[in-house]
């Protein structure tokens, strides 16, 4: 929940004019009243526009909600589900991300399906088992030609705008684990397919040596994607 209009049509025509090559995937996902002017903004670059959210019904009478036909309508291929804070501070259970996870797959949306720990949970050494419940209360009757179709990215909850990052060990573990969850889940094949996206206090600095790791793909940027210089050097280190 950041930036004026204008700011986020800047920062959005920013970080197009940075990006450039086919060898890494560009998403930008403002919020939701900003939607149509940010994919106005980068029309005819490849950075693709996804929402932050989105609702399980088609439509109806569900004031404040936003349906999967209305993101699509101004030009989003991507919807964040479940991300920490919705889960967190909104208080999303996963029987209703799993819902969202459903109605964005049918729509011909990307879901981005977030998954992490809060630092106790870290602390009493729980960060698998509750990841592992987040992904399956999530992914409940999701094919594995479904799971093809979606975006993992781990956020440690502890690691979000505190300035604490996971170690690049620490990240890796985890992202080897879920890979290993999808192999058990689905099959080996399903598993190497899906991108797993790090999140948390990903910055300039730290970017190359977190998706150096073998089982990290991308990243789920914060804080640093709201400067397009320096989203840009994330999208430069991604490359």
């Amino acid at each position: 929940m950041n930036l004026t209009r204008s700011d986020a049509v800047e920062l959005a025509k920013g970080v197009a004019a940075a990006e450039a090559g086919d060898n890494a995937d560009v998403l930008v996902c403002p919020s939701n009243v900003y939607l149509d002017a940010v994919a106005g903004a980068v029309s005819g670059s490849k950075v693709a526009v996804g929402g932050q959210d989105v609702y399980f019904e088609s439509g109806g009478a569900f004031t404040g909600e936003t349906s999967t036909d209305m993101l699509k309508d101004v030009g989003c291929n991507y919807v964040i589900l479940g991300h920490s804070e919705r889960r967190n501070v909104i208080g999303e259970c996963d029987t209703l991300i799993n819902k969202k996870v459903h109605a964005a797959l049918a729509a011909g949306l990307t879901p981005v399906l977030c998954v992490g720990e809060l630092l106790q949970e870290r602390e009493a050494g729980k960060t698998i088992e509750v990841v592992k419940s987040q992904m399956t209360g999530s992914l409940k009757d999701v094919s594995a030609e479904q799971m093809g179709k979606i975006v993992v990215a781990y956020e440690p909850v502890w690691a979000i705008g505190t300035g604490k990052t996971a170690t690049p060990e620490q990240a890796q573990e985890v992202h080897a684990d879920l890979r290993k969850m999808l192999a058990d889940q689905y099959n080996q094949d399903v598993a190497d397919a899906v991108q797993i996206l790090y999140g948390g206090s990903v910055k300039p600095d730290n970017a190359s040596e977190l998706l150096g790791q073998p089982d990290i793909d991308g990243a789920l940027v914060g804080g640093a994607s709201l400067k397009a210089d320096s989203f840009a050097a994330i999208i430069a280190a991604a490359k």
